[in-house]
């Protein structure tokens, strides 16, 4: 992640218009751009799940879906149990869950599934400044019917979180951002080249497979140039149109 690149364009954004203002107008990530980059849905249902701790509290939640049973004391060196406070350790759930044996059962492979996915939402999609803690409310998709999952517009969700995180920022008190701004930095690399590293995917062959992933795919194993902020302010203050990729 380019941080000074993300800072700069974070100064550009307007929480009224949700827009960053350029030097030739105003411009904003759209669902599309997230659809494309990603390929995550942007159609079906919207994820409103509750915060609100199920009756026999997130430890029993967990445990009746996972089999897996959380200490109440700290573990490896931390102050807090791997469940503080309805925020889930996820390293700590992935030393107990330990490596897929190779004669796995059907069960054992769904859990090992649900629990990839809880690494990907929790630490990739939607992670917080909490060193990789997960709120429990996620777990209310993402250990439910696997079609329930399917159906949720988890591409909007991200980009919800890119708007919130980002108007959060225009706050000169706040320090850290959070969310999917992995998203917001691919979004940089392919509308504003200029501030985009050499593409690997200029170097593939025909028959490179990651052709068939999701657009931004193509950035895996670019080198970032990690440019001063400075220098990418003084870029934006005189960006010209014809540099700019709609």
């Amino acid at each position: 992640m380019d941080n000074n690149l993300l800072t700069a364009m974070v100064e550009r954004w307007r929480k009224e218009t949700h827009t960053f203002h350029l030097l030739e107008g105003e411009m904003m990530i759209t669902l599309k751009d997230v659809a494309m980059l990603t390929e995550l849905p942007i159609d079906g249902d919207a994820i409103i799940e509750s915060s609100q701790k199920p009756l026999n509290g997130w430890g029993q939640f967990i445990s009746e879906r996972l089999g897996i049973n959380i200490p109440e004391e700290a573990q490896d060196g931390r102050r807090v149990p791997p469940l503080h406070k309805s925020m889930l350790l996820i390293p700590w759930l992935v030393r107990t869950v330990g490596e897929l044996p190779e004669d796995a059962t059907d069960a054992q492979i769904e859990r090992y599934a649900r629990i990839y996915l809880i690494c990907l939402v929790g630490g990739f999609l939607f992670p917080n400044k909490s060193d990789g803690n997960m709120h429990c409310m996620w777990l209310r998709v993402l250990l439910e019917d696997w079609d329930e999952i399917g159906r949720k517009s988890w591409g909007s969700a991200c980009l919800a979180m890119i708007y919130s995180e980002l108007c959060k920022c225009t706050d000169p008190k706040t320090k850290q951002v959070s969310g999917p701004m992995f998203i917001l930095q691919l979004w940089v690399w392919e509308h504003l080249p200029t501030f985009a590293p050499i593409c690997p995917a200029n170097s593939w062959g025909p028959d490179e497979p990651l052709r068939q992933w999701a657009y931004g795919a193509r950035w895996i194993g670019a080198i970032t140039s990690f440019t001063s902020l400075d220098g990418y302010r003084q870029h934006l203050d005189r960006i010209e149109f014809n540099e700019v990729t709609f």
